[in-house]
């Protein structure tokens, strides 16, 4: 699960990690609000104003109805209504987000860090992940920070530092230090780093994510580490264990397809082609992909209604495919293992009644347990549905239709 920069933040801080102070605001007025506290808090006079959306480049990116970068900078209180305004509520478009752009709702306000006359600011980057290759979370780090981390490992891969963290020992004083050294940091500044390091995989490790990454890190000019922006993407799989890091999701952010589908218990993920597919089991739906290709069509969507499938998940899946304009057909692969093929086929026909006129051609395959029982039940239904056995026969009949 994605979250934003100013809630990545809440958390740095609340395992010690020091980062760039801001308030976040959803309308102009409120961003003249959180300025000012802003000044009294901290003593800043100029103000970062940041678009908060799920996407990186936001600085380099466009606001289409403005022209405005997602971020900018306010050199005095006065400013910063305006600089809010040309971003809220417009969208957003950077090299992450397509060229459709994302719609911001909300600005964080932040102090400026970078000290206004003063010289010999380092920018670098940060992250932590796991490496599942190795079977151990990894610390990467480059001196090349604020840019994109792949632009550096694929022109000067060897300024990419990287050290692997034994899980049975966890990160060691050793490693964080000679991080920090390969950083080429000294003093003050290598003392930062190191302390910034381990509060960073506490943080890590308490929230149960799947990556932290810091872009950028910087020292100021009195040699103090700060995170400057922040990304957290949580592990799905264990917000069980964090009922408050739930709550943080924002639905705004996703894809309503997939957020509909995630609400009826479906695996969906919306593609770029013209047939959708649904199945049980993500290894068929990867197979049904491949076939759908071969066949000369291109994938809509990968959506997987589990092992248990039935009339309500069929059809949840049904109204959650047809949204996409693109579909031109729809090829349903059900492999009856647990789930026995009439019932998927009784479904499929029950489904198809309750949504109404359904103007594309569906393709049902169904093997295993009672699947002839299932192909008869389609093909005496009098419903523009198709009955495959043979995944090629589907494929063919894909092809055809489209």
């Amino acid at each position: 699960m994605n979250i934003h920069e100013y809630q990545s933040k809440e958390i740095l801080k609340g395992y010690g990690v020091t980062i760039q102070e801001g308030i976040v605001a959803d309308t102009p007025e409120a961003a003249a609000a959180a300025a000012k506290e802003l000044n009294a808090k901290t003593g800043t006079e100029w103000y970062v104003v940041k678009a908060q959306i799920h996407a990186g480049g936001r600085g380099k990116g466009t606001v289409n109805e403005t022209g405005s970068h997602g971020v900018v900078l306010a050199k005095s209180l006065d400013e910063v209504p305006a600089k809010a305004k040309d971003i809220l509520n417009g969208t957003l478009v950077t090299h992450q987000t397509g060229p459709e752009g994302k719609t911001v709702n909300k600005v964080l306000i932040a102090q400026d860090v970078y000290y206004p006359g003063e010289s010999d600011p380092k920018e670098f980057y940060l992250s932590i992940l796991l490496d599942r290759a190795k079977g151990c979370n990894v610390i990467m780090a480059s001196t090349e920070g604020g840019m994109d981390i792949e632009t550096v490992a694929e022109n000067t891969p060897e300024k990419i530092i990287k050290e692997w963290i034994d899980p049975a020992v966890g990160l060691q004083g050793f490693q964080a230090r000679k991080v920090a050294f390969a950083l080429g940091l000294e003093g003050e500044a290598f003392k930062g780093m190191v302390k910034f390091i381990f509060s960073l995989y506490k943080a890590y490790l308490g929230t149960d994510s799947s990556m932290f990454e810091i872009n950028p890190v910087l020292k100021t000019s009195d040699n103090k580490i700060l995170a400057v922006d922040a990304k957290v993407d949580l592990d799905d799989n264990a917000l069980f264990r964090h009922k408050d890091l739930a709550e943080l999701r924002d639905l705004s952010e996703e894809d309503p397809a997939e957020v509909e589908a995630a609400q009826s218990g479906l695996n969906y993920v919306k593609l770029d082609g013209n047939v959708g597919c649904m199945v049980n089991g993500a290894g068929l739906a990867m197979a049904t992909m491949d076939i759908i290709k071969l066949s000369g069509g291109e994938p809509a969507n990968f959506l997987d209604v589990g092992g248990s499938a039935n009339a309500q998940t069929v059809e949840a899946g049904f109204r959650i495919i047809m949204k996409d304009p693109n579909v031109k057909a729809i090829l349903i692969n059900i492999f009856g293992g647990i789930v026995r093929c009439d019932r998927v086929a009784n479904g499929v026909v029950e489904a198809y009644k309750n949504i109404g006129e359904i103007n594309i051609p569906i393709i049902v395959r169904l093997q295993g347990t009672n699947a002839e029982e299932g192909a008869k039940i389609i093909e005496e239904s009098g419903l523009k549905v198709y009955s495959a056995i043979v995944l090629k026969d589907a494929a063919a009949k894909v092809k055809e239709l489209i």
